[in-house]
């Protein structure tokens, strides 16, 4: 049997507990778009239909409503289970999630910093990948992406980096336009690359004044490290948000093509556990001033 679609499903029970694919969203931090991929993905792996999409709202069908109750049941259990694990295993280190983007760009570029700095505080460092929501009984900071300051009762929301867009691209792919900037005709003929939809790069046209359809002009990726390789290698343009790819601009790996900028009303949040565990504040405390302190210094640190 083919392996379970497990943020798949994961994303559908937000959907249909919480009655709202927006909803779903913010409580698990990510587009609306990406999770209407994971529930068509789902019924795709099912080979039925979840919802009645045929009404202005898509409606879970009673097959929909039969699966969301034993997922709920289900993943209760399993969380159960984790929670008595955690208690038998003692003193929990410090859990910071974050999303693919800020681990791999941003936080394990950086994170021997922190260890050398303080190599008394135990890490435990796991993804917070879409589709899965954020338990924050047993983490204690989670770096996320999202559309304005996200609402998670108990949890201290710090902004951390600005989310706008641009286009950029591998230097070698500079030389093909023959002068800078180039105009928004030249960068579509180079190759769009797209972040899970199209929606960025119609955003960031329709801005540039062209007026152009971004549609079918090249590959969509469903994770931004897959999006970001795929600039470095070459492979045509990414809209890329500029704090998180700060250090690939600063080597030379990725250049900008223009000033105009998108989702500049999205941001990197650093969400922070409230109150912190007695025995872990500590360190929480020198955790969170450490990225801080890393995000000031820049690059470098």
């Amino acid at each position: 049997m083919s392996l379970l679609p497990l943020n798949a499903l994961r994303a559908f029970e937000a959907v249909a507990r919480l009655k709202s694919f927006k909803e779903a969203a913010k409580a698990l931090f990510v587009t609306q778009s990406a999770v209407s991929h994971q529930v068509r993905h789902l019924e795709e792996f099912l080979g039925v239909a979840l919802f009645d999409r045929s009404g202005p709202r898509p409606r879970i069908l009673p097959r929909g409503q039969e699966l969301a109750r034993t997922l709920s049941l289900s993943l209760a259990e399993i969380e159960a289970a984790c929670k008595r694990v955690r208690m038998a295993g003692g003193t929990q280190p410090l859990v910071i999630a974050a999303i693919p983007s800020v681990a791999i760009c941003w936080l394990i570029p950086r994170l021997s910093r922190f260890r050398q700095a303080h190599p008394e505080v135990a890490l435990r460092v796991v993804y917070a990948m879409h589709g899965q929501e954020i338990d924050f009984r047993s983490t204690h900071f989670a770096f996320v992406f999202s559309d304005g300051p996200p609402a998670v009762p108990g949890v201290r929301v710090l902004g951390f980096l600005p989310g706008a867009s641009a286009p950029v691209c591998n230097p070698a792919l500079l030389l093909a336009f023959g002068k800078a900037p180039p105009p928004a005709a030249a960068i579509k003929a180079a190759g769009l690359l797209h972040d899970t939809d199209t929606s960025a790069w119609r955003a960031w046209l329709s801005r540039a004044g062209e007026g152009i359809d971004p549609d079918e002009a090249g590959p969509v990726f469903e994770d931004f490290n897959l999006l970001r390789a795929a600039a470095l290698a070459g492979q045509g343009v990414a809209l890329c948000p500029l704090a998180m790819i700060r250090d690939d601009l600063d080597s030379g790996r990725l250049v900008q093509l223009s000033p105009v900028t998108v989702q500049e009303n999205y941001g990197y949040y650093l969400l922070a556990n409230d109150p912190q565990p007695a025995d872990l504040a500590e360190n929480a405390q020198a955790f969170q001033d450490w990225a801080f302190h890393e995000r000031d210094a820049g690059p470098g640190g």
